[in-house]
């Protein structure tokens, strides 16, 4: 709801104009002079008003071009990180999920160097778009082996990505979770392939997942 405000100037006006007309026989105004004054003093109260209107949407404009500014940039950084990697990245809703080429060999649960790269980039977009969402590493093996078995082996490549995302990108303790889904036949890229050796390979993987509330990313400092 608006509410009007009279300046001054306005006030004084007002102010004038009670006195003329309750003061004497001598100092009354003309029905047109007192209605020239008062389309005069709406004038300058609607100017106000408009100006005052103008003043938030000008604010309002600039945060939106803000955000639209901050999705662009998060679009384009997804996108080269997609085109220097190779990953795929399913936009859900209140969900990114990184398919990242980080893969184990058999039976192991070893961040390789080369894998480095990747995983730095990826903590790179989280922490400079998404810095208070909940983070997923999802960790998955072949077939070969025992359900149960792999789904330690599943927890234990989650939780060696977990601990090198905390240590290379100031994420924290908290943000990250490991889980392991093991051999699930529902997540299996190449269900029939199993090791030991390079068959499989497919299936030794860890899935990155950044939840969020669906909301655009934050701004880095808020607009004054």
């Amino acid at each position: 709801m608006f509410r009007t405000t009279l300046n001054s100037k306005g006030l004084g006006l007002l102010a004038a104009m009670a006195m003329v007309v309750g003061g004497t026989a001598c100092s009354t105004v003309s029905p047109d002079e007192m209605d020239t004054s008062l389309q005069a003093l709406r004038a300058e109260m609607m100017d106000e008003m408009q100006a005052g209107d103008r003043a938030v949407s000008d604010e309002l404009g600039g945060r939106l071009s803000a955000v639209e500014r901050r999705m662009a940039a998060l679009e384009s950084d997804l996108q080269q990180m997609e085109r220097d990697f190779e990953v795929s990245i399913a936009r859900l809703e209140d969900q990114l999920r990184f398919n990242v080429p980080v893969y184990f060999a058999f039976d192991d649960a070893t961040v390789e160097e080369e894998d480095e790269a990747v995983l730095n980039r990826f903590g790179s977009v989280a922490r400079e778009y998404y810095p208070d969402a909940r983070i997923t590493v999802e960790g998955f093996t072949d077939a070969s082996g025992s359900a149960e078995y792999n789904l330690q082996l599943g927890e234990r490549r989650a939780s060696a990505v977990r601990a090198y995302l905390i240590d290379s990108s100031e994420l924290t303790d908290e943000q990250i979770r490991a889980v392991s889904y093991g051999e699930d036949n529902r997540r299996l890229i190449m269900p029939g392939n199993t090791g030991p050796g390079i068959p499989g390979w497919e299936n030794r993987r860890v899935v990155l997942v950044i939840d969020h509330d669906g909301e655009p990313p934050v701004l880095e400092a808020p607009i004054s």
